[in-house]
């Protein structure tokens, strides 16, 4: 099944998605770091990080909709889809919670308890991108119609593609 969202032939989901990964396994070992006698910054750099994590991560799910929408229901596909979907979704309540009660806070260190929660998302964010990779690999979604290892460039129109009103 193709990607219904793209740019210059390739799926913008895949895309969006290792920035917030990055951003927020990052804001993780910044507050482990600060919390063990790291420096003292570390604590307001892992709180940005997880602002604009979650940013990109709301982008990343509005591009994965489009892509989720289009598998066939009742599907092994759509019930990975979905426990992907929900696995982004509790990911991004769990951190949205930490950058909440870090938002009007004296410091922007973690402590313990929003380091677990912390953990605790990563954790889910690992078994989210395994499923995406299952997704992908294993399901062939969001992998272009005439992929293959001699398969021309994305930015050559094939006869498909040229047809009036065929946007992609």
């Amino acid at each position: 099944m193709e990607s219904r969202l793209k740019v210059l032939g390739h799926p913008v989901h895949p895309m969006l998605v290792m920035f917030p990964v990055a951003l927020l396994v990052t804001a993780l070992l910044f507050d482990i770091v600060d919390t063990v006698g790291g420096p003292d910054f570390l604590g307001e750099v892992a709180y940005w990080n997880i602002t604009v994590g979650l940013v990109g991560g709301l982008l990343a799910a509005v591009a994965g909709s489009f892509d989720l929408l289009a598998i066939p229901t009742g599907t092994r596909a759509k019930r990975v889809g979905l426990l992907h979907a929900g696995a982004n979704v509790a990911v991004i309540l769990l951190f949205a919670a930490v950058w909440a009660v870090r938002l009007n806070a004296d410091s922007r260190a973690a402590g313990g308890s929003l380091i677990a929660i912390e953990v605790v998302a990563v954790a889910i964010l690992g078994i989210s991108a395994w499923l995406g990779g299952e997704l992908v690999d294993r399901l062939g979604v969001g992998v272009d119609r005439d992929a293959g290892l001699d398969a021309p460039s994305s930015l050559r129109p094939t006869a498909a593609n040229q047809r009036i009103g065929d946007v992609r």
